[in-house]
């Protein structure tokens, strides 16, 4: 098994996100990508409020719908408390202990690596994917310091410049949202009122 894992707040999920696992699942060959969406993203805490995980949880699941080899995660909302990178990677590695694990990470996650707990441990079980957009140079753990030592691969993507919170924004002024978000997740927003300025 080959499973690449994407974790993220996806507060809101949008295309950008989307592009980013199937092109990883292609150029991988990677069974099945996990979504986890994390509980209490603790990088965030304080910088702004995040949407409830079960709402971010349903909005994962209505964008995925039925696309092949794509799947929302709760493993960290069931978990509970903060979310961590190594709490998720040693709760897949019991369930699947022969599964090959692939962290799929954006190019900007890169830089505040050394923050993240466990991280030796992290760079043991994983191989890091990280996602790079057309015409930049490629960004992969450095060779010296505490970031080195990885097993790392870059892939390029299709260049979509899209801001979560331009969609939170977009979604509390009423402005469209469609083909920027899947279109069962827009659907979500609406019927939950995510983000609306009266929440």
């Amino acid at each position: 098994m080959r499973l690449g894992v994407f974790g993220g707040t996806f507060d809101p999920i949008h295309v950008g996100h989307l592009v980013a696992a199937v092109n990883a699942r292609h150029t991988l060959h990677l069974d099945r990508v996990l979504f986890v969406v994390a509980n209490e993203p603790w990088q965030k805490v304080g910088d702004r409020p995040v949407s409830p995980a079960a709402d971010r949880l349903a909005l994962v699941d209505a964008a995925l719908g039925d696309v092949d080899g794509l799947e929302a995660s709760r493993l960290e909302i069931d978990r509970g408390g903060p979310s961590y990178t190594i709490d998720t990677i040693d709760e897949l590695r019991r369930a699947e202990p022969a599964a090959e694990l692939f962290l799929i990470v954006g190019a900007d996650v890169v830089a505040g690596l050394a923050t993240w707990e466990r991280l030796d441990d992290v760079r043991r079980e994983v191989t890091m994917v990280v996602v790079n957009r057309p015409g930049s140079t490629p960004v992969l753990p450095g060779s010296t310091g505490p970031l080195a030592g990885w097993q790392a691969i870059a892939i390029e993507i299709p260049a979509l410049e899209i801001s979560s919170t331009d969609l939170r924004e977009r979604a509390a002024t009423g402005r469209p949202l469609d083909y920027l978000i899947p279109e069962g997740a827009v659907r979500m927003i609406k019927e939950r009122g995510m983000y609306a300025r009266d929440r």
